[in-house]
């Protein structure tokens, strides 16, 4: 499995306070199938002053951590980027990051605010090249009633990523409502942990992607979890993606755990063409 959405660097932002616990959240996350994690810490000006020059220097200097103590994930670059008037230009010149170099990245909005004019914040992001990923919009305490936002941003081009706590219920009743009803409806896109430590906010994926399975189908789970990360990783084309579609359907049985080595072998094969 690939995690887009991870606050794995440490002594960066709110995530990982040091190498230790860096280290023992990787270890989380290698024993429950995550393969490739998007180092992600927050951009905020004025809170999080992280650069994309520091980000890259403490993606190199964890991934040598994690080969030393054996620990078989695979990093990459990015940032978990908040919504500011001058975030195009940090995009452009590299002051905030997209994943993994390529035109994708994490756009965080504010949790309790919607901000003015995001439509129009989101079509310049777009107009200049780059594909917003909206993070756990399940989360925000605006999109109660503002639904319909969320709806017509997906149909703008934005990308939905719910947290795989949310979906397990570890971020309360509401959040695990909206990102029950955004998956069943077909606006979700990706399931990503945003683990911030390794005991609250763990960085754990296979729990809800066998969670997803039992509503929408074992091939759209991992579609959840891998190959779209996969094909963002690889920069594919927006149109290139496998699409969600809303499910009207009775939810789907989980796939048995021997199922789940043949489905991941396909669907790879696809993602990686």
């Amino acid at each position: 499995m690939i995690d887009l959405h991870c606050h794995l660097l440490p002594g960066i932002d709110d995530g990982a306070r040091d190498l230790e616990m860096s280290l023992a959240m990787a270890r989380i996350a290698a024993a429950d199938g995550i393969a490739m994690i998007a180092c992600t810490p927050h951009i905020l000006p004025g809170v999080y002053n992280n650069s994309g020059p520091a980000i890259r220097a403490a993606v190199v200097r964890l991934q040598q951590a994690l080969d030393e103590a054996g620990i078989a994930i695979r990093l990459l670059s990015g940032s978990d980027a908040h919504v500011t008037p001058e975030l195009g230009v940090q995009l452009r010149d590299g002051r905030a990051l997209t994943l993994n170099d390529t035109r994708y990245f994490l756009l965080e909005p504010p949790h309790h605010v919607l901000p003015p004019r995001l439509e129009d914040h989101v079509f310049g992001l777009q107009a200049a090249g780059f594909v917003p990923i909206l993070t756990h919009p399940e989360r925000l305490t605006w999109l109660d009633q503002h639904y319909d936002l969320a709806k017509r941003l997906v149909y703008s081009g934005v990308l939905m990523q719910i947290t795989a706590g949310s979906l397990t219920g570890r971020f309360g009743r509401r959040a695990h409502y909206w990102a029950e009803r955004m998956l069943d409806e077909g606006f979700c896109h990706l399931l990503a942990t945003d683990a911030h430590d390794p005991v609250q906010r763990v960085p754990l994926l296979a729990e809800a992607r066998d969670h997803a399975a039992r509503r929408v189908g074992s091939e759209e789970a991992i579609h959840l979890v891998l190959t779209r990360p996969q094909g963002i990783v690889n920069n594919l084309s927006p149109v290139e993606l496998p699409q969600p579609a809303a499910q009207s359907r009775a939810p789907a049985r989980e796939a048995a755990p021997s199922a789940w080595r043949s489905i991941i072998k396909r669907v790879r094969r696809v993602a990686v063409g």
